[in-house]
C-alpha cells in the first residue's frame, strides 16, 4: 500500500487520504437524518405541517438522487481532488444557509444545496476506495467506508435528539460547520487525483432525462403519505418517472460512451447485490424518519428519547461493518451470506413464558 501513486506519479498517504474521505462523507451523510427528531420542533418554530416539514428530508433525497448519476460524468471529467473540494465547499455553503435561515424557505434551500454536495461525495468515496485498494483488500476497505455511509444516518436521530433538547435546532447545522472546514483544509493537503480521467462529452438529453425521470419518481413516492395512492399527482408523476427512466436506460444502452453505465447490470451478482442493498437502505431510512415522529407526536417522548431508540442499531453497524468487510475478503460474499442465513434459521426468535 505504500507504493500507491496518484495520476501524476506522486506517492499517496493512503491513511490520511482515507481518513479525510471518511470524516467528510460521515459528516455529509449524517446530515441526511439529523433532522428526523427535530421535525416537531421545526413545525412549531415555522408553523408548518408534517407534510411540509418532511420536505427537508424528501427534497434532500430528491436532489441527492438526481446528483448521483451526474457524478458519474463529473468523476471522469473533473480531477478527483478538485471535485471533492467543490463538493465539500457546496455542502458548507448549504450548511451556512440552513444555520442562518430566517424562514422555512431558506432552510429548505440550504438543505437542497447540501444535497448537491452529498450526492457527489458518496459515490466519490466508493470509487476512490475501489481504485486505491487491490481486490483482496476491497472488502475491508468498503467495510470501513460502511461506517460513514451506514452508521452516520443511523446515529443522526440520537445526536439530533440530544442537541434539540439542550441547544436548539440551529446547532444541528452550526456544529457541522467547523468539521466541514477542517475536512476541506485536510483535503487541500491530502486528497489526490486518483480516478482515471478522460474528456467525455456531456449528453444534454441524458442529463435532462435523468433529472426528470428520477425527480418525478422520487416526488411521486414522497407525496403518497400526504395525498394517497389514488391521487393523480402521485400515480401521474410515478408513471412519468418510470417512462422517462425507461427512455433514459434505452439511450444509455445504445451509446458508445453512456452518461451512466448501465451495462454493469448484466452481471447477475451485481444486480442482486444492488437490489438487496437498496431494500435494506430503504427500510433503514424509512424507520429512521417514522419512528422519531411517532414517539414524539403520539407518545409524547422527548427528542432524545426518540433518538435513543435507534442508537443500538447504529452501534452494532459501527462494530460489524469493518469486521464483515474483513470476513468478506477471506471467505467471499456467497459463503458469508450462507453462514448468516444458516445462523438465522438455527436460532429462531423465542418468546418468554
Amino acid at each position: 500500500m505504500n507504493n500507491i501513486t496518484d495520476n501524476n506519479g506522486r506517492k499517496i498517504n493512503v491513511t490520511l487520504l482515507v481518513a479525510t474521505l471518511i470524516v467528510g462523507v460521515f459528516t455529509t451523510v449524517l446530515n441526511q437524518t439529523i433532522l428526523s427528531t427535530a421535525f416537531p420542533t421545526l413545525m412549531k418554530a415555522f408553523d408548518i405541517s408534517t407534510a411540509t416539514v418532511q420536505w427537508l428530508t424528501t427534497g434532500f433525497m430528491m436532489v441527492n438522487g438526481i446528483m448521483i448519476p451526474v457524478t458519474a460524468y463529473l468523476t471522469s471529467k473533473v480531477p478527483t481532488r478538485r471535485l471533492y473540494l467543490i463538493a465539500m465547499s457546496t455542502f458548507l455553503l448549504g450548511t451556512v444557509v440552513a444555520f442562518t435561515a430566517p424562514s422555512f424557505a431558506f432552510l429548505l434551500a440550504g438543505r437542497l444545496i447540501q444535497a448537491v454536495g452529498v450526492g457527489i461525495t458518496m459515490p466519490l468515496l466508493q470509487n476512490i476506495m475501489l481504485t486505491i485498494f487491490p481486490p483482496e483488500k476491497r472488502g475491508a476497505a468498503m467495510g470501513v467506508a460502511g461506517i460513514a455511509i451506514g452508521v452516520a444516518p443511523a446515529i443522526g436521530p440520537t445526536l439530533s435528539g440530544f442537541v434539540i433538547d439542550n441547544f436548539g435546532w440551529r446547532t444541528l447545522f452550526g456544529m457541522l460547520i467547523p468539521v466541514t472546514i477542517l475536512v476541506i483544509v485536510s483535503a487541500v493537503f491530502f486528497m489526490r487525483d486518483v480516478l482515471p480521467q478522460h474528456n467525455p462529452r456531456l449528453d444534454i438529453l441524458s442529463l435532462i432525462e435523468s433529472t426528470i425521470g428520477f425527480g418525478a419518481l422520487l416526488y411521486g413516492f414522497s407525496e403518497v403519505g400526504d395525498k394517497g395512492w389514488g391521487s393523480p399527482v402521485v400515480y401521474g408523476t410515478i408513471i412519468l418517472g418510470v417512462v422517462v427512466i425507461a427512455l433514459f436506460a434505452y439511450r444509455q444502452l445504445h451509446m458508445d460512451t453512456p452518461f451512466l453505465e448501465l451495462r454493469v447490470f448484466k452481471s447477475r451478482i451485481f444486480t442482486l447485490s444492488t437490489v438487496l442493498a437498496s431494500i435494506a437502505n430503504m427500510a433503514m431510512v424509512g424507520a429512521e424518519m417514522v419512528i422519531p415522529l411517532y414517539l414524539q407526536i403520539i407518545h409524547g417522548k422527548s427528542a432524545l428519547e426518540s433518538g435513543l431508540t435507534l442508537l443500538p442499531g447504529a452501534l452494532m453497524m459501527a462494530v460489524m461493518s469493518p469486521i464483515t468487510g474483513t470476513i468478506f475478503d477471506r471467505i467471499g460474499a456467497k459463503r458469508l451470506a450462507r453462514w448468516v442465513c444458516s445462523r438465522s434459521r438455527s436460532q429462531p426468535f423465542r418468546t418468554r413464558s
